[in-house]
């Protein structure tokens, strides 16, 4: 009797236990946007296959005529469980939120590219806080833009709100006045209107008017990260700016017109890290052996190795690092689907030879290229644990 055939491809195997991969589909922040589209009763599916109405009816959103989508950057779903007593209206939704998963990296440059797009870092071809630019070599920062080619050039997905817009959708953006023509924004958040305003009260107060004709509004807020990365998402300074957060997020809950669908998520959360467990590639001359280039960030590091070394810095780091981290090559990320299917060739000679997620409260990072203040951050994210995959989608209104 002869052998029976399969033709079937081995199976991934599974990540390490505490790691959680993306979902890059129905579950995953790329939804939320085509969700609310869905919602306003615009049809369409991105090149990810997520289509507006399957995420409108998998994320259980209401037909509404006004949406309002609040992205909170840094705002965790496990971290704000744990601190929902500074957050009353927050903590209000939180029986009813669902938990989706960021990108990875999970950080906001990789998934606001993929909430804008509806898609994946591997088609956005934002990976990271830093990655490397193939035409010129050298470090491209993803927050700034600087080094970076141009934003229509690197991403060429279209942005949601773009088609939003083009549906004769009302599209309005508030955030503040630098971030109107930046390259995060053009890449991934054009569409529509932008109105500046800086403190979140003037925000909500934008959103508001925006509100008094059907249409969309984005609304962004980032000063939750930033007590996050300086003190700490355990600190009595995250704390304060969760009350002053949900404090202008319940008073926008009130005075959008009735029947307006209010969505609040996040980019991704955040690990406190712990010093004693950093590893600088400056100083030490195990990691650092084979390496030309170290990008990403000190949770999800991008690795560009010599000509013919990937292999060896990838044994040497799995060495060096243990169970700190899961280490895998560029080519077992993509198998893994870790950056989405279908990834763009110049995305993925953007990525690292290398790829690193840090476990634990472990960090890498490279004295070199990176700032004294970013070697001091006391949060961070970026790697493939819970705390910082896991993000928030809390419904109001309607």
């Amino acid at each position: 009797m002869s052998e029976a055939r399969t033709d079937e491809a081995p199976a991934t195997p599974a990540l390490p236990a505490g790691l959680l991969a993306p979902d890059l589909g129905l579950g995953g922040l790329a939804a939320v946007l085509p969700g609310a589209a869905g919602a306003l009763g615009v049809r369409f599916t991105t090149a990810t296959g997520i289509g507006s109405e399957a995420a409108r009816a998998a994320l259980d959103l209401p037909r509404a005529e006004r949406v309002c989508v609040v992205l909170v950057d840094g705002l965790g779903h496990v971290n704000l469980a744990e601190r929902a007593g500074h957050a009353p209206f927050l903590r209000s939704l939180l029986p009813d939120a669902r938990a989706l998963t960021s990108t990875f990296p999970s950080t906001t440059a990789a998934a606001i590219g993929a909430f804008g797009t509806g898609t994946a870092p591997g088609r956005t071809g934002m990976l990271g806080y830093t990655q490397r630019n193939p035409t010129t070599g050298g470090l491209a920062n993803m927050v700034s833009w600087e080094g970076a080619p141009a934003p229509a050039e690197l991403q060429r997905e279209t942005p949601v709100l773009e088609r939003l817009a083009a549906a004769d959708v009302a599209v309005t953006s508030t955030g503040p006045a630098r971030f109107a023509g930046s390259g995060m924004t053009v890449a991934a958040l054009r569409g529509g209107s932008y109105a500046a305003a800086e403190g979140l009260g003037a925000r909500a107060d934008a959103a508001v008017r925006a509100l008094s004709r059907p249409g969309l509004v984005y609304l962004y807020w980032g000063e939750v990260d930033k007590a996050g990365h300086h003190h700490g998402s355990t600190s009595w300074q995250w704390g304060d700016e969760l009350e002053a957060l949900d404090r202008e997020l319940a008073r926008l809950a009130r005075s959008v017109p009735r029947g307006t669908l209010v969505l609040v998520t996040a980019d991704h959360g955040m690990v406190d890290v712990d010093p004693a467990l950093r590893r600088d590639v400056a100083t030490d001359p195990v990691l650092a052996r084979g390496v030309a280039l170290v990008g990403g960030e000190p949770r999800a590091v991008h690795v560009y190795t010599e000509p013919g070394e990937t292999t060896a810095v990838a044994a040497r780091w799995r060495d060096v690092l243990g169970d700190d981290a899961l280490v895998l090559e560029r080519e077992e990320v993509l198998a893994r689907g870790l950056l989405g299917p279908d990834p763009r060739p110049e995305a993925v000679a953007a990525a690292g030879d290398v790829i690193v997620a840090l476990r634990g409260r472990a960090t890498v990072v490279d004295s070199r290229t990176q700032t004294p203040a970013s070697l001091a951050l006391v949060g961070v994210h970026g790697s493939l644990t819970e705390r910082e995959m896991r993000v928030p989608l809390l419904v109001a209104g309607t």
